[in-house]
């Protein structure tokens, strides 16, 4: 009896070490598995909800407070220079659409406001500090004129990895987030601009060629779609058959951007298909810029924005124009 207790003993002992060790496999698996699978997900974007969290057109104001020291992030304020005297997400440098541009002349004529050539936009990047490891965030505000968008259109059309701040300065205050008046000058680099792509933009004259095949948005206020003139535009009215959607249409009242099902309602309600070639344009590229970006981020993938817009259109007396 004592023999056979033993032998018992030890047969039970030899079962629940082997079980151990069967489990102990699993459950590393398990855990390695689940490494794999929570790592595969902090990598994943978010294209299929578009909840606009480190996406390839946003990132989120939790993400950038992260990552505010990170040496990799460089962060713009698109916004006034008073604005950003006022206060301002801490270590952004402030930067004016119209750095990028060309300016020379009035508004109205011909290439005015339209960007420069790669050659000067190369120096203007490397001032600035951009080099191929920097992940360029911009941001501005609710009440601007979607300068974010603006640039964020121009870095993509020259190969810049970039994301807009959705909700940008709005959110970044409501959150509680630090604000800083310290103004920060850039750290230069050596950065060259090896293209400028043109599939995000359209020229006057292949718009005038085009004017029956596309479908056109105009993103400026209603009262200008009717015919006012605020901004020194040589006539009033719109590009004949243009579309009127307002840019801060897109907004919602916290500045954040609105959730794709409700975005693709608007721009569904007002006649546009995915598959439609779509021009944006509004006074200077600024708005439309910024809209460009925002049809694109839920699926518009034929859109281009006409950044000489309407200044240059209605400069032009043997243009169109309706009211």
């Amino acid at each position: 009896m004592k023999i056979r207790s033993k032998k018992g003993i030890l047969i039970v002992s030899l079962l629940l070490i082997t079980s151990g060790l069967v489990v102990g496999c699993v459950d590393k698996k398990s855990e390695q598995n689940a490494n794999n699978t929570n790592k595969e997900q902090s990598i994943q974007t978010t294209k299929t909800d578009y909840t606009y969290e480190n996406n390839e057109y946003f990132t989120s104001v939790d993400w950038l407070n992260k990552n505010l020291k990170n040496k990799d992030v460089l962060i713009i304020d698109a916004r006034s220079e008073e604005d950003y005297n006022k206060g301002h997400i801490p270590g952004a440098i402030n930067v004016a659409w119209q750095s990028f541009c060309k300016m020379e002349g009035k508004s109205g004529d011909k290439d005015w406001g339209t960007l420069l050539d790669k050659e000067q936009l190369s120096k203007i990047y490397s001032d600035l500090g951009i080099d191929k490891n920097k992940k360029v965030i911009v941001y501005a505000q609710k009440s601007g004129w979607g300068e974010d968008g603006r640039l964020a259109w121009m870095f993509k059309e020259t190969g810049v990895d970039v994301r807009m701040l959705n909700g940008g300065m709005d959110s970044w205050k409501s959150d509680g987030n630090e604000v800083s008046k310290d103004k920060v000058n850039p750290k230069k680099s050596e950065y060259t601009v090896e293209e400028i792509k043109k599939d995000i933009n359209i020229d006057t004259k292949t718009l005038k060629g085009k004017m029956n095949d596309v479908k056109i948005i105009d993103t400026r206020e209603k009262d200008e779609y009717e015919g006012a003139t605020k901004y020194g535009e040589t006539r009033g009215g719109h590009i004949p058959k243009s579309i009127n959607i307002p840019f801060n249409k897109v907004y919602n009242e916290d500045g954040t951007i609105k959730p794709k099902e409700e975005l693709e309602k608007l721009f569904k309600d007002a006649g546009l298909n995915k598959d439609d070639e779509i021009v944006t344009y509004c006074t200077a590229g600024i708005r439309s810029g910024h809209m460009a970006l925002i049809l694109k981020s839920i699926g518009y993938d034929n859109v281009k924005n006409y950044d000489a817009s309407y200044y240059e259109w209605a400069g032009d007396k043997t243009n169109p124009v309706e009211k």
